[in-house]
């Protein structure tokens, strides 16, 4: 079976334009939806990304899990802002 993806210790799962970072048991993830693209040769880059720290506890609305949110020119930079609010989330417990 193929290892998940992971960055920084964390799992990487992509759905359609929606990459979440963390997992579902811990008490918090991040849920980057790619909202822009633009192409770069034959290549969709994410020129605008939408990053969510929310909550994973499913007796909670959808619209109330949302801790955190920002909006990154580019993947890297949302995945950057993503690991620092994911590990400060977890280790606040």
């Amino acid at each position: 079976m193929a290892k998940a993806l992971e960055y920084k210790g964390h799992p990487l799962q992509r759905k359609d334009n929606i990459i979440y970072y963390g997992s579902f048991a811990d008490k918090y993830i991040i849920q980057m939806q790619i909202l822009d693209t633009k192409k770069v040769k034959d290549l969709d880059v994410a020129t605008k990304v939408s990053v969510q720290l929310q909550l994973t506890d499913p007796s909670i609305k959808t619209r109330d899990k949302i801790v955190k949110k920002s909006e990154k020119d580019s993947l890297y930079a949302a995945i950057d802002v993503a690991a620092v609010w994911l590990d400060r989330a977890l280790a606040s417990r």
